[in-house]
């Protein structure tokens, strides 16, 4: 059997798609929270299916990081340039 690099089980563990919008570094680094979210999310609806997680904890530690990715879309002032 051959053995995996860190690198390989981070890719496979935390996969990160391409960035196709405007490229500005607001948007770069909110894409990259975007993703991180999005997997974390995952994570915590997995562990809730399968009942190891409950579901008022389950909705607390995404309540926490949708938070988290608001403050970040504000810090980054995302959209606040209507002049797209």
């Amino acid at each position: 059997m051959t053995k995996l690099n860190s690198q390989d089980k981070n890719s496979f563990l935390y996969p990160r798609s391409y960035y196709y919008g405007q490229l500005k570094p607001e948007n770069l680094v909110f894409n990259a929270n975007l993703q991180e979210f999005a997997q974390k999310i995952s994570y915590i609806t997995s562990l809730e299916t399968s009942g190891k997680l409950s579901p008022e904890r389950a909705f607390r530690q995404i309540e926490t990081l949708w938070k988290q990715l608001e403050d970040s879309k504000n810090n980054l002032e995302i959209g606040s340039d209507l002049s797209v």
